[in-house]
């Protein structure tokens, strides 16, 4: 049998299909992250549910149970939830089949993303492939979207909350040569043996394959694919034998950053533009102010008179240098408690940052943009945040511009690889290491159901990683400063 799960693995790889099918203990578990996203579809799904209040719920923990119950209640007249459609060896449960009369359904698949995407089409192109199979007239094809202009205020609203797309023209597209595909998968589900795959873009798109460790693992350590920003050249590299950053062709077309990537593997060493970084340094004043934002965005929106997907802030880390003399300070703020986070975390930072000096972030857009829907938030803040956009320096500047560059980046300037990279600080070891694992944990140890003394270990992994965020921008601009060859 063929679900639409396995049919959307098999149009991404073959041999991830065939693998889940074969050897499913050899895929490793979601991890906190990708959890906490199906979660939020799950409630996406429910809430979902409430567009159409006459709907009938098919439960889905029998399979044959969840089949014959679909059968019985296609007759009611009323919407159908998870409904079991199970056509010869191809099966699916709509999301929402609604019924309009004459025996016509619609299929209304649902979504937290605020866009439809290509995969959304496939989806829904197997579903009706389903619905059809079985005799069913199928109507439109739909897809209940978030939209993210909607507003919280009191109860979600869910007929605000989605905006239905009709995506009928677009599955008729993809319908085209369907079934012959949907014999092709089945035939690779049956095999014996797993198909031989290559890399190539799938391994990434439409989602991340669990399997990428294990058929990326013979690269080289500086493989093509850390090739800053490369693209369609790491592929074009990769089907013509070059594994390696240093093997590339001296006669290879590469932009000046990626040549300054390849001389660095090449020759085993750091590319530095000492008046380039010398410049940065000069635009910092005393006191420097190392800042740090976490924030959260869901999907329905937890707080009145915020949007889907807005970030929250919930946490800063700010590390002072007052002088020179390198005295640093260390101030943290970490939300506690499920009302709305942002006024006494404004409250907090205000106090922290004082009038004058550089407020340093890494890739200062966000630490920006977090700041301006505090204002907006909060008005009373306007004036002072304000006042401190022109204090803003963006430390991923002389990263991003290559005016540093080292090996160990592999091909990216981000915080994650240029920290460790320049400093030796890893985030290894941390129980929390990127925002989203972030925002995830928070969130659970918030609203979610968590122990005390679990909540307790969380906030002070966030603690960690907040502040080693900030801490190690320090240390980042101590290095550029003894690299300048500055006192």
């Amino acid at each position: 049998m063929l679900s639409k799960t396995n049919f959307l693995r098999g149009l991404q790889c073959y041999k991830y299909l065939w693998t889940v099918v074969h050897e499913p203990k050899s895929i490793p578990p979601p991890d906190a992250v990708t959890q906490f996203t199906f979660d939020q579809g799950h409630e996406v799904g429910e809430l979902a549910k409430k567009l159409f209040p006459m709907g009938i719920d098919i439960p889905t923990g029998d399979f044959s149970a969840n089949i014959r119950l679909t059968r019985e209640n296609m007759l009611a007249g009323r919407p159908l939830f998870e409904a079991g459609i199970l056509a010869g060896s191809i099966f699916c449960r709509p999301d929402i089949l609604n019924p309009i009369g004459d025996g016509e359904w619609d299929i209304i698949e649902v979504k937290s993303s605020t866009g439809v995407k290509d995969v959304n089409i496939w989806d829904v192109a197997f579903q009706r492939l389903c619905c059809e199979s079985l005799g069913m007239k199928i109507r439109t094809c739909n897809v209940a979207r978030i939209n993210n202009q909607y507003v919280r205020q009191g109860e979600i609203d869910p007929q605000q909350l989605f905006i239905v797309e009709d995506i009928t023209e677009r599955v008729n597209e993809y319908s085209e040569g369907l079934s012959g595909r949907v014999d092709e998968i089945v035939d690779v589900m049956s095999r014996q043996r797993c198909p031989e795959v290559g890399i190539g873009p799938y391994c990434s798109d439409p989602y991340p394959c669990p399997l990428q460790p294990v058929c990326w693992g013979s690269l080289p350590e500086h493989s093509i694919f850390d090739l800053y920003y490369g693209g369609k050249k790491c592929f074009e590299l990769f089907e013509s034998g070059v594994t390696g950053i240093a093997d590339i062709p001296a006669d290879y077309e590469l932009n000046g950053k990626q040549q300054i990537q390849v001389d660095c593997v090449s020759g085993g060493r750091e590319y530095v533009d000492r008046q380039e970084i010398r410049s940065f340094l000069d635009s910092l004043r005393y006191p420097i102010y190392y800042l740090d934002f976490e924030t959260f965005g869901s999907a329905v929106p937890l707080l009145d008179a915020t949007r889907p997907y807005q970030s929250i802030p919930f946490q800063f880390s700010v590390h002072i240098v007052p002088d020179s003399r390198q005295e640093v300070a260390h101030f943290s703020y970490l939300a506690d408690g499920t009302g709305d986070p942002r006024p006494a975390l404004a409250a907090r930072l205000r106090e922290v940052l004082g009038d004058s000096g550089s407020i340093v972030a890494y890739s200062a857009i966000f630490e920006k943009n977090v700041l301006r829907d505090l204002a907006g938030a909060l008005p009373e803040y306007q004036d002072w945040v304000d006042g401190l956009q022109d204090r803003m320096v963006d430390l991923l500047k002389p990263f991003s511009n290559f005016h540093y560059y080292h090996p160990e980046q592999k091909g990216s300037a981000s915080l994650k690889n240029v920290m460790p990279a320049l400093t030796g600080i890893s985030y290894e070891g941390l129980a929390i290491n990127d925002g989203r694992m972030a925002a995830a944990a928070y969130m659970s140890s918030t609203y979610g159901d968590v122990t005390e003394e679990d909540s307790k270990t969380i906030r002070q992994a966030l603690e960690e990683y907040c502040g080693q965020d900030t801490g190690g921008m320090v240390e980042i601009i101590n290095r550029l400063v003894a690299i300048a060859g500055q006192a």
